[in-house]
């Protein structure tokens, strides 16, 4: 019988992050879950003022509870017009409980009558070991913001995240096209570019014994 493969968390509670997180990293050899599979965790506070500090502070918080190499993602839409808003705060904007629908529709409203579109999706990786040590790449994708939502596929923002060089909204593509040239594929190319050299860094860090040190 061949060795399970070794443990990856994924540390979100995001079912969109998860789904494409998942399909990005399906061709390596390790066994994927996200928080969901776990017991009851402390909530961690993302109070960093960028991406960097956020992916870390999930990545190495995750990481240090569970003993396990974990991998987190911050990412945000940024609106030129908006001062880089919603920026960090993507997922708050507008408040706590709101559906990502009612986002839209306050992202709309504060763009209504402004005639410079542009925004960029940006996307932070980090993967960190229990140490505390942790790799971190980045993706960027630029677009504009749509006059109203198109599309039914994605989440968050991507109904209104036009991308210019296909002519549609984030949301009207298909997980395979959006992978292809997301921020969060961008960062994840990077990080698979690299995987064997990433796998050698985990397993040196990583007490003997661990599946992914035996």
């Amino acid at each position: 019988m061949s060795p399970r493969p070794p443990l990856l968390v994924v540390a979100t509670r995001n079912p969109g992050k998860t789904r494409e997180l998942q399909a990005l990293l399906a061709g390596f050899p390790v066994e994927v879950r996200d928080l969901g599979r776990f017991g009851p965790l402390p909530e961690v506070e993302e109070d960093g003022t960028s991406f960097e500090e956020n992916a870390y502070k999930k990545s190495s918080f995750t990481a240090r509870i569970l003993g396990v190499p974990a991998l987190a993602d911050d990412s945000g839409l940024c609106v030129a017009a908006l001062g880089g808003a919603p920026g960090v705060h993507s997922a708050r904007y507008g408040g706590p409980g709101l559906s990502d629908a009612e986002r839209v529709a306050r992202l709309l409203a504060a763009m209504k009558g402004r005639s410079d579109r542009r925004a960029s999706f940006v996307c932070v990786l980090s993967l960190a070991v229990p140490s505390g040590a942790a790799l971190t790449y980045q993706g960027r994708c630029e677009g504009l913001i749509a006059e109203e939502p198109a599309g039914e596929m994605g989440f968050g923002y991507d109904p209104v995240f036009f991308y210019p060089p296909l002519g549609r909204t984030f949301a009207q593509l298909s997980a395979e096209e959006k992978h292809r040239v997301s921020h969060r594929g961008r960062a994840m190319a990077e990080l698979g570019a690299e995987f064997e050299r990433v796998m050698r860094w985990i397993r040196s860090r990583m007490p003997p014994g661990d599946p992914w040190n035996p």
